[in-house]
């Protein structure tokens, strides 16, 4: 079983992930990741649907596609509660809930690799690479001040690319969960450099840079 942690938010593998955590079940689960009483500090973050809880709707309230994130590092704060920064590892599909063994959600679930025969022509996935990593930067110097992003490292997997190129972006929800659940790489490719080449559109009729959602004053998930 892996702990899990519904969020108003769609995690990619490599991504960091910066938490406050003020419940008092994900106080026990970060005491838990911290103790060894979890192993490898892996814990699952899945999206909510929109309109719905997990706690009232089960898995029909969560996407079913996930990605663990690792603890990196933990400060408790006097009262409690903890700033934790985490990172995104591994895809996985959410099978099946368990709500009664601990105080927060566990699942059971299976882990998502890429497809195995996801093979393509070496010259065709440069081409890709390029394209996606040009729109990224055509993105970040529309959105962003200078400094506030920065490029994956020449030698990134194909594999990770796209998640990387994502997680300096502020995409709908949507989008990043098609792009979690995509399972060809070279697909990924594809994806990112349309979204990416959409997003900056948008932002240039708009006149608008996007805003993080922490923002704003409002609540957006429990933590």
């Amino acid at each position: 079983m892996l702990p899990l942690f519904p969020l108003g938010t769609v995690l990619m593998p490599g991504a960091a992930l910066p938490l406050h955590i003020f419940e008092p079940r994900y106080r026990q689960l970060t005491v838990d990741l911290l103790t060894g009483a979890v192993p490898d500090r892996e814990f699952g973050v899945v999206a909510v649907r929109e309109g719905h809880s997990p706690d009232r709707s089960g898995t029909a309230g969560m996407h079913a596609v996930g990605c663990t994130a690792v603890l990196i590092d933990a400060r408790r704060l006097p009262d409690g509660r903890y700033d934790v920064v985490t990172r995104g590892a591994r895809r996985f599909r959410l099978l099946d809930l368990d709500a009664g063994s601990h105080s927060y959600l566990c699942g059971e679930v299976e882990f998502l690799p890429d497809d195995a025969g996801d093979e393509a022509d070496p010259r065709l996935v440069a081409m890709l690479e390029r394209s996606a990593r040009a729109a990224h930067r055509e993105y970040c110097d529309t959105a962003w001040r200078t400094g506030d992003w920065s490029e994956p490292a020449d030698d990134t997997p194909t594999a990770d690319l796209a998640h990387l190129l994502a997680g300096d972006c502020l995409l709908p929800l949507g989008d990043r969960q098609l792009l979690l659940e995509q399972t060809s790489a070279v697909q990924r490719l594809r994806e990112i450099r349309r979204l990416l080449a959409r997003e900056r559109g948008l932002l240039e009729t708009l006149r608008a840079v996007p805003a993080p959602l922490g923002s704003f004053p409002d609540e957006h998930s429990p933590n």
